[in-house]
């Protein structure tokens, strides 16, 4: 019996090429999505969880009041890991972190010379963390002055071997020679953290001197708590830890709190001072449009069936007068269903294998098809019959409730119930549709609101080189020769770059300064000519000129700083940074030196052109790039021999501070066009079937004198309602999840009227060419043969 009601689907399936090709076609294109999200949710829920102290790691991270509003950061205190260790009994491990160079290290050996991208660690990292040692032990890898652990990458690329690398030294930045105390295996791809090197945390003390301020933040820092310890307890005991070491204030205070490590990656957004989704939310968001998509490939395929059963009707009515009971007849247009689900799962995982170089290119990850995994097929045979069941189950019940009787007797009558039904199906899947299409042209407008932001700087032409080796000391030379150069217009440097001001400072006071005010600055070093260089605009004062030596105590500060400190004519009166005292003479207005989730801190510079390390500055004219760059490489060479030439474009490291949303972006478009699609494949089957439907009133209208164009406007009408109704549906659904988007964002678009009038123009575009061959079709049959049809 099996055997034979297979021999009957193929011959159903060869029979009826074209609606067997929709059907495999919508379906496996349904299928090929619902694997590509899956893959890439399995790899979003992969990342970190590969630690063996998973379950005992935390990130400690700031929650800072300020006259009563909250905000949270990972920015902690540079001794914070040291002293929680010493002084909290039920902390096993800490450790610090942070970037050694954000543009990368420098390293030579035996004139071999790479750069590199690594941090500053303590000493427990790789006793806390499962990365594994090729060579060297935990408890001394990081433990001891101009230690570096390296990878094994970078062991090969220097030395050969891990082997011959450990004990070696390597020379950093053409000024330190560091000994190679352990080599690690290159960091896994489901690590959120990379590093292709180690510095121990005592060089990081060294090399900064502020971390004894314990109103300073820039690294993270991790613990791993003993077995048994109650996470709640240990917060509680740190909640209020850094007031060990320096006075709390009543209106600006901080407290320490605990996020496990493992929900650090996909939870890393905050509000109100706590722990607030983060990248989960696109997780979520591609697992719902999956769950979606397949269910639109499904609909299509009832609806396709659906519009078939009036051929299929005699068949059924014969079975049943033969004997065939209707389980019999269920089972049988099921394994139908089962097998046009196996032939569209073949063509998913052949899309898929074609498809995912380039959607590894997109998402930045390196997934492959699990084919080696018996989870895997378990999985794909779940979704073979979950969609062969959900996608047969309507036609195998409507055909086999056909009554033998009615159907042998006449043409085929379909109920109310069973056409509100499928009409339903319809909306449900436009409605689908047309909310993608929305969301697709908010995140498109968002990122290029963003792109296009007057940030307060000019972020075109301008040039990043970093601060590495020799250049710092003969930084004036640079500085002249470049300036000599056509199409350099200015030259200047800074701590770190303009996109990325991550350093913040709590000690800054002022003349009248509240007792009970204390301000967290972002806090900057920079250069003669920043704000030249920059094209920064100034609403009051100057810029930091050699016209004045006393410009080596004074200050540049943003408008947000002015409002804080509340300073009517703010140039020339006093300011202390520290232990450094000067005056301001200069006020920017406002501009953004972080991402666009953020609101504008405030802001406060000092000059020094002898900063170890950072960025230098270089406004370049418009057109003259090559030249120049050709230029300052030559230049480089003769100021820095020892280091290869390297820069970044200002707007290229803008662009990477919303990566994940250029992801998300790009996706939705995919996936919207992919839905619309698949739906439209939908729409056709049931202007097929109405068509079919209403063969016979077309050629009673035909005949009574009833235009092509009517005809057709009466059939496209019917189809226009259900994509109208899905537009009422959707539009209310799309606002709020879109709105609910945009909060991430400090500077957002507005979600404008026109944007929900351009996408349902398009959804009703879009049905009227999907719809609109059968009804011309139907329109242009001959009356006769239509009066004449069964």
């Amino acid at each position: 019996m099996v055997k034979n009601y297979l021999k009957i689907a193929w011959r159903n399936l060869i029979r009826n090429k074209a609606f067997s090709t929709i059907n495999i076609l919508g379906l496996g294109l349904g299928i090929a999505c619902s694997l590509l999200i899956m893959l890439w949710v399995q790899d979003e829920k992969s990342i970190d969880k590969f630690h063996a102290n998973g379950k005992y790691l935390y990130q400690v991270y700031e929650r800072d009041f300020n006259n009563g509003k909250a905000d949270a950061n990972y920015s902690t205190q540079g001794l914070l890991a040291v002293e929680l260790k010493r002084v909290i009994p039920e902390i096993q491990y800490t450790s610090a972190l942070d970037n050694a160079g954000g543009t990368g290290n420098t390293f030579e050996v035996n004139g071999k010379i790479n750069k590199m991208y690594g941090s500053f660690a303590g000493e427990d990292f790789f006793e806390m963390f499962s990365y594994r040692l090729l060579q060297g032990r935990v408890q001394t890898a990081l433990s001891t002055p101009n230690a570096i652990a390296i990878s094994r990458k970078m062991a090969q690329m220097f030395f050969k071997s891990p082997e011959d690398a450990i004990g070696k030294t390597i020379r950093f930045e053409n000024k330190d020679n560091l000994q190679v105390t352990a080599v690690f295996d290159d960091v896994p791809a489901n690590s959120s953290i990379k590093f292709d090197f180690l510095r121990c945390w005592i060089d990081y003390i060294k090399e900064n001197d502020w971390v004894h301020n314990w109103g300073n933040t820039s690294p993270n820092t991790f613990i791993q708590l003993r077995a048994g310890a109650n996470p709640a307890k240990v917060e509680a005991l740190i909640k209020d830890f850094i007031y060990r070491y320096k006075e709390k204030d009543k209106t600006f205070f901080t407290e320490l709190a605990l996020q496990p490590y493992e929900q650090r990656y996909l939870y890393s957004s905050f509000k109100n001072g706590k722990v607030n989704g983060g990248r989960i939310e696109y997780v979520n968001l591609f697992i719902i449009i999956a769950i979606f998509i397949l269910l639109i490939a499904c609909i299509n395929f009832m609806n396709l069936a659906t519009a078939r059963s009036a051929e299929r009707a005699k068949e059924v009515g014969l079975r049943k007068v033969i004997g065939a009971v209707r389980s019999l007849l269920v089972g049988q247009f099921i394994g139908e269903a089962m097998l046009i689900a196996l032939l569209s799962v073949i063509v998913a995982i052949a899309t898929v294998l074609l498809l995912l170089p380039a959607f590894n290119a997109l998402t930045g990850k390196e997934l492959t098809l699990p084919v080696s995994q018996p989870l895997f097929w378990c999985s794909l045979l779940a979704l073979l019959i979950i969609t062969g069941f959900v996608s047969g189950s309507y036609p195998a019940l409507f055909l086999s409730s056909l009554n033998p009787v009615i159907v042998l007797k006449g043409t085929l009558k379909f109920s109310w119930k069973a056409t509100f039904f499928r009409k339903a199906l319809v909306v449900f899947q436009f409605t689908l549709s047309i909310m993608l299409m929305i969301g697709m042209i908010v995140i498109y407008r968002q990122m290029h609101y963003i792109q296009t932001k007057n940030l307060g700087y000019n972020r075109d032409n301008l040039l990043y080189i970093p601060v590495e080796g020799d250049i710092d000391k003969n930084y004036a030379v640079f500085k002249e020769q470049a300036l000599q150069m056509p199409g350099v217009l200015a030259v200047s440097r800074m701590r770190n770059s303009p996109t990325v001001v991550y350093h913040h400072n709590g000690s800054i006071s002022w003349e009248g300064q509240p007792n009970d005010l204390h301000v967290s600055f972002a806090d900057e070093v920079v250069g003669y000519d920043f704000v030249k260089t920059m094209k920064l605009q100034l609403k009051d004062g100057r810029d930091f000129s050699k016209s004045f030596s006393t410009d080596s105590s004074a200050f540049l500060v943003n408008e947000e700083a002015i409002r804080i400190i509340g300073y009517k004519d703010p140039v020339g009166k006093s300011l202390t940074w520290g232990n450094h005292k000067g005056t301001i003479v200069g006020v920017l207005k406002d501009f953004h030196f972080n991402s666009l989730h953020q609101p504008i801190e405030p802001f406060i510079a000092r000059l020094s052109d002898k900063w170890a390390w950072g960025t230098i500055l270089v406004r370049v004219d418009a057109g003259k790039t090559q030249k120049v760059l050709a230029g300052l490489e030559k230049i480089t060479k003769s100021v820095n021999p020892g280091f290869p030439f390297t820069y970044q474009f200002s707007d290229k490291e803008f662009e990477n501070l919303y990566k994940s949303e250029q992801v998300v972006s790009k996706l939705s478009n995919y996936f919207a066009f992919l839905a619309v699609f698949i739906s439209c494949l939908g729409l056709f089957g049931l202007a097929t079937f109405t068509a079919a439907q209403r063969t016979k009133e077309i050629g009673v209208r035909k005949v009574l004198g009833a235009s092509v164009s009517g005809i057709v406007r009466l059939l496209a009408s019917d189809f226009i309602k259900l994509v109208a109704i899905a537009m009422l549906v959707a539009f209310p659904l799309s606002w709020f999840a879109m709105n609910r988007w945009l909060q991430d964002f400090a500077y957002k678009i507005d979600i404008d009227w026109w944007i929900f009038l351009l996408a349902g123009v398009l959804a009703i575009v879009i049905a009227l060419l999907t719809v609109s061959y059968q009804s011309i079709r139907a329109a242009l049959m001959n009356p006769v043969k239509s009066l004449r049809s069964e």
